[in-house]
């Protein structure tokens, strides 16, 4: 399984936020919001709950679980 994220796409709804501005509210680096964005990086359940908080969405649409075919 592999996760997928609409991070990117909820930080601009949320009035264009910039990477640095998110990660100000939510207390991480700006580096940690780029890498998870990218897919380089799974945030913590707790870091996942303040991104979904700040950006007034549901982790559920923030985050999503996708089946790899084997």
């Amino acid at each position: 399984m592999s996760c997928t994220n609409k991070l990117k796409l909820a930080r601009v709804a949320a009035g264009d936020l910039t990477q640095q501005e998110l990660a100000e509210k939510v207390g991480c680096s700006r580096q940690t919001i780029h890498s998870i964005e990218s897919g380089k990086f799974l945030p913590s359940v707790e870091l996942a709950l303040k991104l979904a908080r700040v950006l007034n969405v549901r982790v559920e649409d923030l985050f999503k679980l996708e089946e790899t075919i084997s």
